[in-house]
């Protein structure tokens, strides 16, 4: 592919990312669940808050599987950030889909968590291999964790986010397996605490705004 229309390519991920319109290649999971017949307008809200966050966690992965891609230095390894990187905007679009039924809006701060993960994945990525792939795989635990949090915190009538949010963590075990098994090392603790410091302001910002 030529350089040109790689950064074509890049650069519409990133708008898609950004501003809405992402793409799912895969089917929006709990679609034969009606979309809000069982919940009244404080649940609605509820969820839209918690599937803003998770919109936010899918853009914010977008950023940093684009920056890390493009400092890799092993072709099989960018081809594993590509692939993982396509099941994510499947959960960007799922996410957005689903904020749409529930009468609500993604993050206003978008552009803002999109930058700012492009920049961390980027300095994850010139750190060598080892440490970008340990950087991803201490993501997705995170976010497995996040998630599953999520799945206790939602209506029990929400089926359709719940069955989103279901299929979004089984992705992250896999994409984070994926990391280990190319290469990725464990990532010291304080990073860990960093990560997890940075996300919880993160969670906590994009429910309201």
């Amino acid at each position: 592919m030529a350089l040109i229309d790689r950064f074509i390519i890049e650069f519409d991920t990133a708008l898609r990312s950004v501003v809405g319109g992402a793409s799912a290649q895969r089917p929006t999971p709990g679609s034969e669940s009606g979309a809000n017949s069982a919940l009244d307008s404080e649940q609605r809200k509820h969820a839209a808050g918690l599937m803003r966050v998770n919109h936010v966690g899918e853009v914010c992965a977008q950023a940093l599987y684009q920056s890390q891609k493009l400092v890799a230095r092993n072709s099989d390894i960018q081809d594993m950030l590509e692939r993982s990187g396509q099941e994510e905007m499947d959960h960007l679009a799922w996410c957005e889909t689903r904020l749409k039924e529930l009468g609500s809006h993604t993050s206003y701060l978008n552009p803002f968590w999109y930058a700012g993960s492009f920049l961390i994945g980027m300095i994850a990525g010139l750190a060598g291999d080892q440490w970008s792939l340990g950087f991803v795989a201490e993501t997705e635990k995170q976010v497995e964790n996040h998630l599953e949090s999520h799945l206790k915190k939602l209506p029990e009538d929400d089926h359709r986010s719940r069955a989103i949010v279901d299929q979004m963590r089984i992705d992250e075990i896999e994409h984070g397996q994926a990391a280990l098994h190319a290469g990725g090392v464990a990532l010291p603790e304080p990073i860990q605490k960093i990560m997890q410091a940075i996300s919880q302001a993160m969670t906590t910002t994009a429910y309201k705004i």
